[in-house]
């Protein structure tokens, strides 16, 4: 007859199971960079160089002597330049809202969490990592140290603490 011992330890098998090592999933501080370039490059060109190209249009019609045609160039400028802030305002939105990526962080495969890994919501991300963020950039010198931040062993801007987000591979 096999008695089981009321005092001995519990027995179980534990299965040892890889957990990433939270470095390997952050991303790295040059496609960061190279997100909020291409993310600068991007606004540019969909929304400041149809106003570009349209003021020096209507600048060239106007030294010309003709009125109405550098009226209807700046109307139609207008109108490009405001399609273009739309369709960005659109798709950052929409990328964001989804997945917590920029039109940039989308084509780089990167994207914003929160600290604990779970899914950062486009109020935290718009609120915290932007406005709150924008505001404090009143501070001379705020920026600076905002993107120097990154250089910690957590590799998180100063944005991103307030925030409490990381930014990770895709």
């Amino acid at each position: 007859m096999t008695m089981t011992n009321p005092y001995a330890p519990p027995r179980a098998i534990v299965d040892d199971v890889a957990v990433a090592d939270e470095r390997t999933l952050l991303t790295d501080r040059g496609a960061r960079l190279g997100a909020a370039i291409l993310d600068g490059i991007i606004f540019t060109v969909m929304v400041y160089l149809p106003l570009i190209f349209t003021l020096m249009m209507a600048d060239s019609t106007d030294s010309a002597g003709a009125e109405s045609s550098a009226t209807g160039m700046v109307v139609i400028g207008g109108l490009l330049t405001l399609v273009g802030a739309i369709a960005w305002c659109w798709l950052s939105i929409l990328y964001v809202s989804r997945n917590g990526q920029s039109i940039a962080k989308k084509l780089l495969k990167i994207k914003v969490v929160r600290s604990d890994g779970s899914r950062a919501s486009l109020g935290r991300i718009f609120w915290l990592r932007n406005v709150v963020n924008g505001l404090l950039s009143i501070i001379p010198a705020y920026g600076i140290v905002d993107v120097l931040f990154i250089f910690g062993e957590s590799r998180q801007c100063l944005h991103d603490k307030i925030a409490d987000t990381i930014v990770i591979k895709d």
